[in-house]
């Protein structure tokens, strides 16, 4: 089994606090892929790819979550969306490009983070909080120190490895009923996670890795989850889209522009319809198959 792409979690036996390690490769080539962003924001995007994986992993119910910045700087959203199943796809949109080396702060200004989880069953909840910590982990920290009261560590690390591009990261949290005699647990497994370098991460399988920062604790190690980039975008989908406007209307829009062309913000494909496939849309057959997309 390749040592890249998966999610593991694992568990202090000893003390109240759970973990999670994930290291990716592929999933976050394909974020990437057709974007061109400019250095600073690829990095941006792997650490929002890491910390959206480590996320949704808490989530105890079949699901969505959503991880997104907005603000008034140069870079005014970027944000990833993942499920329960560690199916992941993102997108950030910028004004111009920032510096290399320009901070969270510098790319988002003042801002806002943004955690929006959508059960498919049940009530849909969104957290906000201001942008207030030097780094995205210290947001997401300040995060679930307000919202949820959780103490949270997380470590989030970009680079290149072998000449590929890497992203990976660690969540440490206290579990919801940790008692306050636990604390200094929670701040020895927080500091030791803390002296675990990039190449380390990006390198070291999770077993290796594990017994680097904690061979003097008991950790239990569960099986992995593969990460995997899956945008979700489709010709029958753009159909489905279509065929909610008047035929008239979509006939006139190709009158004018020759064709429909419908672009995906996160993959960058294209789908395109002249005024044989809007004519074809709308025959009997075809608008019950496509009514029943809608309802999918």
């Amino acid at each position: 089994m390749s040592q890249t792409d998966l999610l593991h979690r694992f568990l202090f036996e000893e003390y109240e606090v759970r973990g999670e390690l994930v290291q990716l490769q592929q999933t976050y080539a394909d974020i990437l892929r057709n974007h061109q962003y400019p250095p600073a924001i690829e990095q941006l995007m792997g650490e929002l790819l890491v910390a959206t994986s480590l996320l949704t992993a808490t989530i105890k119910f079949d699901g969505h979550i959503n991880v997104q910045l907005q603000g008034d700087g140069d870079v005014t959203m970027a944000t990833i969306n993942g499920d329960n199943k560690q199916a992941l796809r993102g997108v950030a949109r910028y004004k111009q490009a920032p510096a290399d080396d320009a901070t969270l702060q510098q790319m988002i200004g003042k801002g806002f983070l943004l955690i929006t989880i959508t059960p498919n069953e049940g009530e849909r909840y969104q957290g906000v909080v201001e942008l207030t910590g030097d780094t995205l982990a210290q947001c997401l920290e300040n995060y679930f120190e307000q919202s949820e009261q959780l103490g949270t560590k997380l470590i989030l690390k970009t680079g290149l490895e072998n000449g590929q591009k890497q992203a990976a990261g660690l969540l440490l949290q206290k579990l919801p009923a940790a008692s306050e005699s636990h604390e200094q647990d929670f701040i020895h497994v927080t500091t030791l996670a803390e002296t675990v370098k990039a190449e380390e991460l990006f390198s070291l399988d999770a077993e290796s890795l594990l017994y680097r920062l904690y061979h003097q604790e008991k950790v239990r190690l569960f099986e992995p989850q593969n990460v995997t980039f899956v945008c979700g975008c489709s010709r029958s989908k753009c159909e489905s889209a279509l065929i909610s406007v008047a035929k008239e209307e979509l006939l006139d829009i190709i009158k004018e522009k020759g064709e429909i062309a419908m672009d995906c913000e996160y993959c960058q494909s294209s789908y395109h319809f002249d005024a044989v496939d809007v004519e074809g849309l709308f025959t009997a057959e075809n608008r019950v198959e496509t009514d029943e997309n809608i309802k999918h």
